[in-house]
């Protein structure tokens, strides 16, 4: 046998001893003879580097040190789920969908929700291409080099795998792997790590993947992307993604009906803890990927998908103070500092009371001994006192009247939960906040300025605003605290480098109230530029999809504020994007205006989630369910026979894709 093929062999032998260790935990050799045969092929690999490969067993072992992860745009996006707690809340989600898909029998997938990093991984000719974290689900960290040394994560792929896909799953260390680990870490006199979740995230950003490389991590794969991908359900996915080399867990069960759901969460919310990972809840997917399509997304999440959180886990501890945040936009919060307490494996500081109301609610007092949940709450919440200890002399918590910050009389709207701050000009908290919220990674993403940096250049007097931040020299910079020469220079680079942003996220820098992402991307799409948006009546602004009068009210409210207009001005003269590109111009028309369509089906020439973009771009609205308003109903291949008897009963045009497309080339 030749050198190569030796090498092609060995590394072959490795692979399918990979996979029946880390997949199928089937292994077939001792780790000593694992070990000699992947030593062997380093050696022969170093003396024959003619003969490398991306996917090379050998390549596990990690050793590529990245000092900075690039931020990679996912061509599918990643969308969150909506959360249910109850069989109430499955019930009304599969009515909606019945609804949309007119009556049809929907089978579901229920899988457990995994309590890790998620992970995008792309795959080309069965080759690992490239692996990206979730970020904020439109971009991510590029982190391949540590996803390659996860056993677990296939490098070449096996059978009858797509040309090009994405798979998405979740970074996890299982609970033996995370208990190994801490009492290697106390051993050495380290101190452990509190939970396998954060202990798996922070490992995806270490800059020497040979330390990624010794960590126990797992992938659990759950969900693929792409076009012609050859399956038909989510279970055909999880049985097509294990023959192809992936680590997918075999508890996943198909289900006829919320009913089957709800036994299958009752099982796994008493036996999780017999599961070799963490999980906080189960996944319930539509099984059927051509339901999926036709159900299609909201601005965050799918329609198809809904997780049901397990109850969450309570602590009990001591409040020993109450305090007030202050936001960016002058919302007051009130903060529970508690005695700190473990829970749900993160040691617990502080708790949100949310607003006076509930204060009064809960009657909750300083000194209280109080229950924290963390449920599926980010930041965890006091959701009782105990009343049997809480002392004689007790005072009852007087909401405070003036802001912490500037002494400002606090507000309080009719119909509104929080009190606010009015001095949105002199409060200092709202205009670090402001600015904190300009150059976050969804908005303006200004490289080298944090918020610690924003918080000690309004200490310094060197910004009042966002708009100073594009006057900001290096010389100025330089002197203040923590800046180096290369510091200050990246600062001012990257402020300069966001004058490219594009105007929508531009528009959602500006930090208008109740313009989030979604919105600020309507608006901008409606309206072209920022001098048609400032002309806007409240009227003109209705007329948007999905901009209800509270939006509408805000954005006249905010551009007819001289301040933020001279900021505007400001900015315009530093080069920021405040219209769309000419390429955006040029995909738009207002053709399909006023016209409200329901795609359904399969097709041919176009995918279905083009054919929506189409329609959007075209000035033309996408509604998920057939109803008076609808003006066409474009009709694929399989299309449900309840969406063409509503059509038909109501009077809707039914048209095929070609009748669509000539629509746009009339």
């Amino acid at each position: 046998m030749n050198i190569k093929d030796k090498i092609t062999s060995l590394r072959d032998e490795l692979r399918e001893h990979n996979y029946k260790y880390y997949v199928l935990d089937e292994p077939s050799i001792s780790d000593y003879e694992f070990d000699m045969k992947l030593k062997e092929l380093q050696r022969l690999e170093a003396e024959h580097p003619e003969f490398q490969d991306p996917t090379s067993p050998s390549l596990r072992v990690g050793g590529m040190v990245t000092k900075n992860f690039e931020t990679v745009v996912h061509e599918h996006r990643m969308y969150s789920m909506d959360n249910s707690y109850s069989k109430e809340d499955l019930e009304d989600w599969e009515k909606r969908i019945q609804r949309i898909l007119g009556g049809v029998d929907v089978q579901f997938t229920c899988e457990m929700k995994y309590d890790g990093a998620s992970i995008s991984l792309t795959y080309e000719d069965g080759k690992l291409i490239r692996a990206v974290t979730r970020g904020d689900g439109f971009q991510g960290d590029d982190v391949t080099n540590n996803i390659k040394t996860i056993k677990s994560v296939p490098l070449q792929l096996k059978g009858d795998y797509p040309p090009k896909f994405d798979i998405r799953g979740e970074i996890i260390l299982t609970l033996e792997g995370f208990t190994k680990m801490n009492a290697e870490r106390v051993e050495a006199g380290e101190d452990p790590y509190m939970n396998p979740r954060n202990t798996a995230s922070g490992s995806l950003k270490l800059q020497d993947s040979a330390m990624v490389a010794q960590r126990p991590l797992e992938c659990l794969l759950y969900s693929i992307a792409g076009d012609n991908l050859g399956v038909t359900s989510q279970f055909e996915v999880l049985e097509k993604a294990r023959l192809w080399g992936f680590k997918v867990p075999t508890v996943a069960k198909l289900c006829k009906s919320t009913e089957e759901v709800m036994q299958f969460a009752d099982y796994w919310e008493v036996n999780r803890h017999n599961l070799p990972y963490e999980t906080d809840g189960v996944v319930v997917k539509v099984n059927s990927i051509q339901h999926q399509e036709e159900l299609g997304f909201t601005a965050k999440s799918p329609r198809w998908a809904m997780a049901y959180k397990f109850k969450a886990e309570q602590a009990i501890t001591t409040l020993n103070k109450i305090t007030y945040q202050v936001g960016r936009t002058g919302a007051i919060t009130p903060v529970a500092n508690l005695e700190p307490v473990l829970l749900a494996g993160t040691t617990v500081k502080r708790a949100s009371l949310h607003n006076a109301d509930q204060i009064a609610k809960l009657d909750v007092r300083e000194g209280d001994t109080v229950f924290v949940e963390k449920g599926g709450e980010i930041i965890p919440k006091i959701v009782k006192v105990d009343f049997t200890k809480r002392d004689a002399d007790s005072q009852t918590t007087e909401y405070i009247t003036h802001c912490p910050e500037c002494g400002t009389e606090l507000i309080r709207k009719e119909g509104e939960a929080q009190h606010f701050c009015p001095n949105d000009i002199g409060c200092p908290p709202q205009i670090t906040g402001r600015i904190q919220h300009f150059i976050s990674r969804k908005a303006m993403d200004i490289e080298g300025l944090g918020a610690e940096t924003v918080e000690l250049l309004f200490n310094e007097g060197l910004i009042d605003d966002y708009a100073d931040l594009y006057t900001l020299t290096k010389e100025q910079i330089l002197p203040l605290e923590r800046m180096a020469d290369k510091s200050a220079e990246n600062l001012v680079n990257g402020v300069q480098a966001s004058v490219k942003i594009p105007f929508e996220r531009v528009l959602f820098a500006l930090g208008i109230r109740y313009v989030g992402e979604t919105v600020a991307k309507k608006l901008a799409k409606a309206f072209k530029n920022i001098d048609a948006l400032i002309a806007a009546s409240q009227e003109q602004l209705m007329a948007v999809d999905e901009i209800g009068e509270r939006i509408a009210e805000s954005v006249v409210n905010f551009f007819s504020e001289p301040k933020n207009m001279d900021i505007i001005n400001r900015l315009k003269s530093h080069g920021l994007q405040f219209s769309l590109s000419e390429e955006q111009l040029e995909n738009q028309t207002e053709l399909l205006k006023g016209q409200t369509f329901v795609v359904s089906g399969v097709f041919e020439t176009i995918s279905r989630n083009d054919l929506k973009k189409m329609i959007e771009d075209n000035g033309g609205k996408v509604a998920s369910s057939v109803s008076s308003k609808t003006s066409f109903l474009v009709a694929g291949d399989k299309m449900g026979p309840s969406k063409r008897t509503k059509a038909e009963s109501l009077g809707v045009p039914i048209i095929s894709e070609q009748e669509f497309l000539q629509k746009l080339e009339s």
